[in-house]
């Protein structure tokens, strides 16, 4: 429990177990994506995106006793995403007696996999641990400046993901009908300050700018049949407005060609067989392909040769009757790149998107699209921008680079600032898949431990959140625990089980105040 991880004073067991309300989700049994099973016998870190085997926690000594005559290292972790809880697992599992409070800005833990993550993929949804604490609604940077979190603690980690979108820069972009990706994405998964967001789902085609995950699970949910997504953590506010949709066609747009794709391969099969739709892919954007196949490398190769076998292949009898009863459609669109969002007659929302025609300079995955001067207008009533994710600064004292949307730093060391920290996405950008994120975080967690063994860190003791807690007490902060967030689990467990879905997310903060007794 969150109020046990900041007792102090007596031996503290550093056991972990599933969180209950992510196994709820999945029925107690799941299967996480590199095939893993878990459930009954697995344990991880509360809130991290990923299992850890409780046997192996065993083997590596991760369940020590330890006395607290000798204070272990306080360590302070801003944001509770993957890369936050991921980067707190290595340092606990490392470390028998480290202590970390994980700070976030929102009232309820984990980050990208509670709000990021498609509700049809809960999978990733994981949770819990010991001698780490939650303190949500606490925003750093405006609450606690960063300075003030480096004098409480030994070590400060800044894992708060990236908040804003990349924006498209042209002509109409600001007309209704058009939004950010990030934006749709937060709608639908509950992130308070999307719920207003209401989308107009009244058109026949939407186009979608990128061609990563997001934009196939952006896709993917304006396609589904809302009788699946009922059964999900979808937000029943969204849930409605999806059920009234008249989307049938779905236009996913790149500016570069097949070989450049962003997504996995695992996202694209799951668009290839979503039950009552049928791809639209243009053969002739995969001429010549067949004979480069054999030069990639291996995940890009099996994308590529699916992309390939589903332009050009004739399908099989039951493929063939699967895609000609398909009331809906997707396409991809390789070559093209957004010029100017189209207004309709009136003015007041958007009708279309005009698209420079583009080829491509150079070879393989840094190739990049060049205009050609030909441009061409696909009519269109919603566009969501998917052009990628990016960090605003936190503090004018952290280091930034506008440029980049990253803090420079050094495998993880904020550059300039002993004992300041960084991992995920504010550390390399947005890029890569949550496994990525596990990777960097690792490697953050591991600087910091190999900086505390050669004494690099301060070593006497450190106040922790005792002295932050003061201070947030005297600005009329109220911190919300772990405990409280069970509160808030149960809660919204309870409401999504009558309608038959694993939980119904409570949207407004204020309400979920009042639910705590604040």
């Amino acid at each position: 429990m969150a109020a046990r991880g900041g007792r102090r004073g007596s031996s503290v067991g550093v056991g972990a177990e599933l969180g209950q309300g992510w196994r709820r989700a999945r029925g107690g049994q799941g299967r996480n994506r590199r095939g893993h099973s878990y459930g009954r016998d697995w344990r991880g870190v509360r809130g991290q995106g990923r299992p850890v085997r409780s046997d192996v926690c065993q083997q590596k000594g991760f369940r020590l006793q330890f006395s607290t005559q000798e204070q272990g290292p306080q360590i302070c972790v801003v944001g509770s995403g993957p890369a936050g809880f991921y980067t707190t697992q290595h340092l606990l599992k490392h470390h028998p007696r480290a202590h970390v409070d994980i700070y976030e800005k929102q009232l309820v833990p984990f980050g990208l996999v509670r709000f990021g993550v498609a509700p049809d993929h809960p999978e990733v949804k994981t949770a819990r641990s010991d001698r780490c604490a939650f303190r949500g609604n606490v925003v750093v940077g405006r609450d606690v400046a960063v300075s003030e979190l480096q004098a409480a603690y030994h070590a400060v980690v800044l894992s708060y993901g990236a908040e804003d979108h990349q924006a498209l820069e042209i002509p109409g972009e600001e007309l209704p009908g058009v939004f950010s990706a990030r934006a749709f994405v937060g709608w639908y998964n509950g992130l308070p300050e999307n719920r207003e967001l209401a989308p107009d789902l009244s058109c026949d085609t939407a186009v979608i700018l990128g061609q990563g995950n997001v934009a196939l699970d952006v896709a993917r949910i304006l396609l589904t049949s809302p009788g699946h997504l009922e059964k999900t953590d979808i937000t029943e506010a969204a849930l409605g407005v999806l059920r009234q949709s008249r989307v049938k066609t779905v236009w996913i747009v790149g500016r570069r060609g097949p070989l450049q794709v962003a997504f996995t391969i695992k996202e694209l099969r799951e668009m290839i067989q979503l039950p009552g739709t049928g791809p639209m892919l243009d053969p002739a954007d995969f001429l010549g392909l067949q004979d480069r196949i054999k030069e990639l490398p291996r995940q890009r190769k099996r994308l590529t040769e699916l992309l390939l076998r589903t332009a050009t292949e004739k399908p099989g009898a039951e493929e063939a009757a699967r895609q000609a009863s398909a009331t809906r459609t997707w396409g991809l669109r390789f070559f093209r790149s957004p010029q100017q969002v189209l207004p309709s007659p009136d003015g007041r929302r958007v009708a279309g998107i005009r698209l420079a025609v583009t080829r491509l300079e150079g070879v393989g995955e840094a190739a990049r699209a060049a205009p050609t001067g030909d441009t061409e207008d696909l009519p269109c009533g919603l566009v969501l921008s998917s052009v990628g994710y990016k960090s605003r600064p936190i503090d004018p004292n952290v280091p930034f680079d506008p440029k980049l949307g990253v803090i420079p730093n050094m495998e993880g060391r904020v550059l300039g600032v002993p004992g300041l920290y960084c991992s995920g996405w504010v550390k390399r950008g947005p890029t890569g898949v949550i496994a990525t994120t596990m990777t960097d975080s690792f490697l953050t967690g591991q600087m910091l431990l190999q900086d505390l063994k050669a004494g690099l860190l301060p070593s006497g003791p450190r106040p922790g959140y005792a002295a932050i807690e003061a201070l947030l007490s005297g600005r009329g902060v109220q911190p919300v625990s772990f405990s409280d967030w069970e509160k808030l689990d149960a809660e919204e467990v309870s409401r999504g089980k009558g309608a038959g879905k694993p939980r119904e997310k409570l949207l407004d903060p204020q309400e979920m105040l009042r639910l705590l007794g604040r």
